[in-house]
C-alpha cells in the first residue's frame, strides 16, 4: 500500500478521505465534525437538516400550512435553520481540524434559498458545497459570494463540460474539486443517463480519465477529483495514488461512515446493515425525482416493484386491441383495455387489488384499498419539498404544479427519509446504501458486532483497510 499524502482541498492541506453526504439528517454536524476532527473533510447534509432546541433534541418538522406552497415554505425554513445548526455543530466538534462540507441536491426544494440562508447564518463554518441531482450552474456564483469552494457531482466528462462552459469557467478560483459518482454503485440517488445501461456497468477509472482529460482542457490539471461510490477501501485503488493520468485525487466513502459511533442512524439500521447479503442493494427507478437510485431491498422496495407490476395500459374509447371494457372508480367509469390485461385485472381484484389509479402514463395501477388511501394522503399532504415531484405533481413555479396527473407508482420521499432518519422501522421505509454495504458482514474490521468510531475509521482507511 502506498503512503497516503494529504493533498489541498478546500485551501488547507488534507488526508484525502472524504465523508460522503448522505441527505434527511443521515450525515450531520456529530459526524462530519469528528471526521473532519480526524484530519479528512467531514460532510454534512444540507438537505432537510435537523434543528435543535436548547437543550438539545431534535425538533420535529411538522407542517401547519393549509396549502402546499405555505407548506414549502415551513420546509424552507426548517432546512436554513437546521443546515445552519448543523454547521455549528460540524465547527465545534471538528475543533479547527480539517475542512467541513455541506452536500446539498440541486432538485431539492429552494436549494438557491437554502444555500444563501446557510451559508450567510453559518458564514465562516463551511468550507465548500458538494452538490448533485441535476446539473447546478448558478451553484458556482453562489459560493463564489461568500467565499466558499464549490464541489460539482457529476457522473461523466459531458456533464462536467457543459458545467464547465455555461457556468464554472467565470469562477475557476473557486471550484475546489469535482466529485466523480459512479453511477452504478454509488448509494442515494445515482446520475445514470438515457444512455447509459443501469444492467451494464463501466469501470470508473476510463471515465475518471476522461474527466481530466475534459477538467486539462480547461487548465483544472491540478484540481482534485473526488472519486465516490463503491470505495471501500484504498488497497483497492492503490494505483489510483500518485498516478499522473489521474493527477490529484480524493476518496469519498458514503456507506461505511454510516456503522459508526457518531453516525446518527438508529441502533437497529446499525445491526441491519451487518446483515446484508451481495445483491442486497436494489438500483431502481422508483424515486419522485425521476433519478435512479440505490436502496436496501426490503419490503417498502418489493411493494413498490409489485405496484407497477399490476399495471395495464388503457384507452378512452376502444382503439385496437383495447377493445375489453373495464369499470373502475366508484362510478364505474368505464375504460378500454386488452382483453389478456382484462383477465390481469380480474385475477388482481380477487386477491384483493381492487384499487384503480391513474398514473401519468395513461395506464392504471391496482392497489389495495388501504395503500391507494396512503397514496391519496400522502399525496395531498406534499410540502413541496423537490423542485418538481412526480408522485405528487408539485413543482416550484407560480403555478405549483408539473401539469401532469401525479404518479401513484412512486412514494413521498420526505415522509420515508425522515421516519427512518428518527425512527427504527427498516422494513416499510425506504432505506439508500451503497452497492459495497454487504461487505460490512465480512470484514473482520467489524467483527463480533464492532462498531468504530469516526477516528477509529479514518485510522483503518489510512492503512488501506
Amino acid at each position: 500500500m502506498k503512503a497516503l499524502n494529504p493533498i489541498v482541498i478546500s485551501n488547507r492541506e488534507v488526508l484525502p478521505l472524504v465523508e460522503g453526504g448522505k441527505g434527511i439528517s443521515v450525515s450531520n454536524g456529530e459526524s462530519s465534525g469528528a471526521w473532519a476532527a480526524a484530519g479528512g473533510v467531514g460532510t454534512f447534509s444540507g438537505v432537510n437538516a435537523d434543528s435543535r432546541d436548547a437543550q438539545g433534541a431534535v425538533i420535529p418538522q411538522i407542517y401547519h400550512g393549509k396549502t402546499r406552497r405555505e407548506r414549502h415554505e415551513e420546509l424552507v425554513v426548517y432546512a436554513i435553520r437546521g443546515g445552519i445548526t448543523q454547521a455549528r455543530i460540524a465547527h465545534d466538534v471538528a475543533g479547527g481540524q480539517g475542512r467541513l462540507h455541506m452536500n446539498v441536491l440541486w432538485e431539492m426544494a429552494a436549494c438557491e434559498r437554502v444555500l444563501h440562508g446557510v451559508l450567510e447564518g453559518a458564514r465562516g463554518l463551511v468550507h465548500g458545497v458538494t452538490c448533485g441531482a441535476g446539473m447546478p450552474y448558478r451553484i458556482a456564483q453562489i459560493c463564489a459570494s461568500y467565499g466558499v469552494y464549490y464541489y460539482p457531482i457529476v457522473s461523466s466528462a459531458r456533464a462536467f463540460r457543459a458545467l464547465w462552459k455555461r457556468a464554472y469557467h467565470k469562477f475557476p478560483e473557486w471550484l475546489g474539486g469535482v466529485v466523480y459518482e459512479d453511477p452504478w454503485l454509488a448509494g442515494g440517488h445515482n446520475g445514470l443517463s438515457n444512455v447509459e445501461d443501469p444492467q451494464k456497468p463501466e469501470g470508473p477509472y476510463p471515465r475518471v480519465v476522461d474527466l481530466r482529460r475534459t477538467m486539462t482542457e480547461f487548465a483544472l490539471h491540478g484540481t482534485p477529483i473526488f472519486m465516490a461510490g463503491g470505495v471501500w477501501c484504498l488497497r483497492e485503488w492503490a494505483d489510483w495514488l500518485d498516478n499522473p493520468e489521474l493527477g490529484p485525487v480524493a476518496f469519498q466513502f458514503g456507506t461505511r461512515p454510516l456503522l459508526t459511533v457518531e453516525s446518527p442512524i438508529s441502533d437497529a439500521w446499525k445491526r441491519r446493515l451487518t446483515t446484508l447479503e451481495e445483491g442486497s442493494v436494489y438500483l431502481n427507478r422508483f424515486s419522485p425525482t425521476g433519478f435512479y437510485s440505490s436502496a436496501v431491498r426490503n419490503p417498502f422496495l418489493n411493494e413498490l416493484a409489485a405496484r407497477s407490476g399490476r399495471q395495464v395500459a388503457y384507452t378512452a374509447e376502444p382503439v385496437g386491441e383495447h377493445a375489453a371494457e373495464l369499470a373502475i372508480g366508484a362510478r364505474g367509469r368505464v375504460v378500454y383495455v386488452t382483453p389478456a390485461d382484462r383477465g390481469h385485472v380480474e385475477t388482481w381484484v380477487a386477491e384483493g387489488y381492487t384499487e384503480a389509479l391513474r398514473t401519468p402514463d395513461s395506464t392504471l395501477v391496482f392497489v389495495a384499498p388501504r395503500k391507494a388511501e396512503e397514496i391519496r394522503r400522502d399525496q395531498i399532504e406534499c410540502m413541496g419539498c423537490l423542485s418538481q415531484c412526480q408522485f405528487s405533481n408539485w413543482a416550484q413555479n407560480e403555478a405549483g404544479t408539473t401539469g401532469r396527473k401525479p404518479d401513484p407508482r412512486s412514494y413521498c420521499i420526505q415522509k420515508t427519509l425522515q421516519s427512518i432518519s428518527h425512527g427504527s422501522d427498516l422494513d416499510n421505509q425506504l432505506m439508500f446504501a451503497g452497492q459495497n454495504a454487504f461487505r460490512f458482514r465480512n470484514d473482520p474490521f467489524y467483527a463480533n458486532g464492532f462498531v468504530p468510531t469516526v477516528r477509529q475509521l479514518v485510522e483503518r482507511l489510512k492503512t488501506g483497510d
